[in-house]
């Protein structure tokens, strides 16, 4: 199937790079700021990605225990970072750099899947109609200027930026649409799939990249859902049925690089979503934003490095794994690859976890970082606490004997191996 990859990879990384990486500020600002073309014009005329390297970035991606990497190709601004036929607003321009190009090569040649964001907003085209989130919104005469622009135009624009890519960079995994939100807000209409002509530009990427991945935010169903900025607490069904799904999530809370946000997740908070991602069936896709010169933050780098110590010992409970039919203790969550079941547990019990209907169904318990054996048994149900004596488990508990003091690792994982 078309997600089987996927489903595999579990955990990718977002890379927001543009214009706004320059301004500092979120990747939002010059809609944040109502900034003017001729305000935002500094970034595009000063833009230089010296840092920018994609073969340390995928090599990085790589080392994290990612699958696969999705790369803002053009972000609500416009700013394209490949070489357009179809607008001169580009790095190539700019800067005399076809970035895509550089980054699809990269990832390639570390064996992940190129994954390209597109945006479906252009706030720099002279056609894309006024909405709440455009930068010109609260003008004086911006009714009238909107009265002048037809999206009828802009539309065969982005379909035109989107064949472009989709046909000179060779086969593309993935493709995330950024987004669609057809409410009114503050008296301005919002954009639906009717703005985009959303089937046709499906239609067009199904033509075009038969085998590849396409997110939800064209407003019509597609390959998977993507969360954002917030967990699932249980795997997302639709009508009864499973979803493909990935939550989207940032290092600060800003896509785009923000220099003064220092609202850093740590590194084990992360690995807690990610691992909780997968054992309700989902992915998780991590952000970083590289700074005005393209390098990744010391600040992100750290956390990505904590997190790769951890994966490198544990991606077992990660790659290829999933959601596990079995009601984990309180102290962790369930995801399952094959015959072995991960418990990754989020705080450390004293001496012993419990772990229900797994009795008789357990061979071999091990800790992950190390390999090291874990006794199990099984109490009986009637027991009675005594001084020195716990009581008995529910009938099938399976108890597993812990060291206590904790390994020293972000999220320990206990290794089961099922006889079923």
């Amino acid at each position: 199937m078309r997600q089987d990859w996927f489903d595999e990879a579990r955990f990718g990384m977002f890379v927001h790079f543009g214009l706004y990486s320059a301004a500092a500020r979120h990747e939002w600002v010059q809609s944040f700021e109502r900034l003017t073309e001729d305000d935002y014009r500094q970034y595009f005329e000063h833009f230089d990605p010296d840092l920018f390297d994609a073969r340390a970035l995928a090599r990085t991606a790589k080392e994290t225990g990612m699958g696969y990497v999705v790369l803002t190709t053009k972000h609500h601004d416009g700013f394209c970072l490949w070489d357009s036929n179809l607008t001169d607003f580009t790095s190539v321009t700019s800067a005399r750099r076809d970035l895509v190009r550089e980054y699809v090569e990269a990832l390639r040649a570390e064996g992940l899947k190129v994954g390209l964001y597109h945006s479906l907003i252009d706030w720099h085209h002279p056609h894309f109609t006024l909405d709440w989130t455009h930068p010109r919104r609260d003008d004086a005469d911006a009714r009238a200027v909107d009265a002048g622009r037809d999206m009828a135009v802009y539309r065969e624009y982005l379909h035109g930026q989107v064949r472009e890519l989709l046909t000179g960079y060779g086969d593309i995994d993935y493709l995330f649409f950024d987004f669609t939100s057809p409410a009114e807000k503050d008296g301005w209409p919002g954009k639906g799939p009717e703005d985009w002509d959303a089937e046709a530009l499906l239609a067009l990427c199904r033509e075009l990249q038969p085998n590849m991945l396409v997110n939800d935010r064209l407003g019509i169903p597609a390959d998977f859902v993507t969360p954002e900025q917030y967990q699932p607490t249980a795997p997302i069904v639709r009508d009864g049925l499973p979803l493909v799904w990935e939550a989207c999530q940032t290092l600060n809370g800003s896509w785009g690089y923000h220099r003064d946000n220092t609202d850093q997740k740590s590194a084990t908070l992360l690995t807690q979503m990610l691992v909780d991602s997968v054992s309700m069936g989902g992915n998780m896709l991590l952000n970083v934003g590289p700074d005005g010169r393209g390098a990744i933050a010391r600040r992100d780098a750290e956390t990505l490095s904590e997190i790769a110590d951890w994966m490198r010992l544990h991606r077992d409970a990660v790659i290829g794994a999933g959601h596990a039919p079995f009601t984990p203790p309180r102290e962790g969550v369930y995801t399952r690859r094959g015959n072995r079941l991960y418990l990754s547990l989020f705080f450390w019990p004293m001496g012993v976890v419990h772990l229900p209907g797994l009795a008789g169904r357990v061979s071999y318990a091990r800790l992950l970082n190390d390999g090291s054996w874990l006794r199990t048994s099984v109490t009986d149900p009637e027991q009675e606490a005594d001084l020195m004596t716990p009581a008995g488990q529910a009938d099938g508990t399976l108890s597993v004997h812990l060291p206590v003091r904790r390994p020293d690792v972000l999220i320990p994982v206990i290794e089961l191996t099922l006889t079923d």
